[in-house]
């Protein structure tokens, strides 16, 4: 008894996105980032990482700052409600790499910071003198009084 396997034509942009469950695009935003290089970088790094729902993480198209928050047009239905009006990034949005083939994981990223902890543990490891960075603000600060 042979098994017969249809071949599906290729999914559509608008046929994924009638399968996706909650419009998981729309739930966050990533901002490329120079790359972070030098210790104030990686504490200017680390800060934002201090603000909630805010991640970090490294690709093959660089660094990024993962920003976990819904579009404020988002309907309950997770139907777009400025669809007509809604901006050219939307319209340009591909579904090459959609959630609804299965979500993003830290397996996706060369690296992955989930926290402000997850972040310093790296930059220990990075720079032996990370902590050294507090010393040059308190010297500044120091020399700024004494002018």
């Amino acid at each position: 008894m042979n098994t017969v396997i249809p071949i599906l034509p290729l999914e559509t942009a608008g046929a994924k996105c009638t399968r996706c469950k909650g419009a998981v695009c729309c739930t966050y935003l990533t901002q490329e980032l120079k790359t972070p290089r030098s210790i104030e970088d990686f504490d200017l790094l680390l800060w934002q990482l201090s603000h909630r729902d805010t991640q970090a993480y490294k690709d093959e198209d660089g660094w990024f700052l993962l920003v976990n928050n819904s579009c404020r047009h988002l309907l309950a239905d997770g139907n777009c409600g400025i669809y007509e009006r809604r901006p050219q990034v939307c319209r340009d949005h591909s579904t090459d790499d959609c959630e609804v083939d299965g979500p993003a994981g830290a397996d996706d990223f060369d690296l992955f910071f989930p926290d402000y902890e997850a972040l310093d543990a790296y930059c220990r490891k990075k720079f032996k003198n990370w902590d050294a960075r507090f010393d040059k603000g308190e010297k500044k600060k120091r020399a700024a009084r004494a002018a």
